[in-house]
């Protein structure tokens, strides 16, 4: 007779199999369930988020330009009025934006922001010399107003 595995080792090797395959298993299903979890920050909130602040510094920089533009060609006694339109929404969601004066007269800022997320822009060119201040929030038409004996 010759001598070959006995019947115990042929068992033994088919659990082992068995067991590898279930530990195989379990382990990559572990991993698929991480990495769908983590799929909807990574890939969707992060680029939304960076468009949003993108978007907001360029709609900041726009007003920031506007106002600058309505001063620069206002005249010595009367009033100037410019209308200008603002993006509807930013990635499917409505922001604010606000106009106001910082710690001193000199420090002027265009705010845009929605939620945690905002763009803060230096209203640069009549700090020192006009108080500018208002708010909007997102679409339409919107109004910058000059007036010489203020408002």
């Amino acid at each position: 007779m010759r001598p070959g595995p006995d019947r115990k080792a042929r068992r033994e090797a088919g659990v082992s199999a068995l067991i590898e395959y279930v530990m195989i298993t379990t382990i990559m299903v572990i991993l698929f369930v991480v990495i769908l979890l983590q799929m909807n920050s990574t890939f969707m909130q992060g680029p939304a988020q960076t468009l949003q602040y993108n978007a907001f510094t360029d709609i900041g920089n726009g007003v920031s330009t506007r106002i600058v533009d309505v001063y620069a060609i206002a005249p010595p006694v009367g009033n100037i009025t410019s209308s200008f339109p603002l993006p509807q929404d930013v990635a499917g969601q409505d922001y604010f934006v606000e106009v106001y004066t910082g710690s001193t007269a000199a420090d002027q800022y265009v705010l845009v922001s929605q939620g945690s997320i905002t763009s803060n822009i230096s209203l640069a060119g009549i700090s020192a010399t006009r108080n500018v201040t208002g708010n909007t929030t997102a679409g339409g038409m919107n109004q910058i107003s000059y007036n010489s004996g203020g408002f």
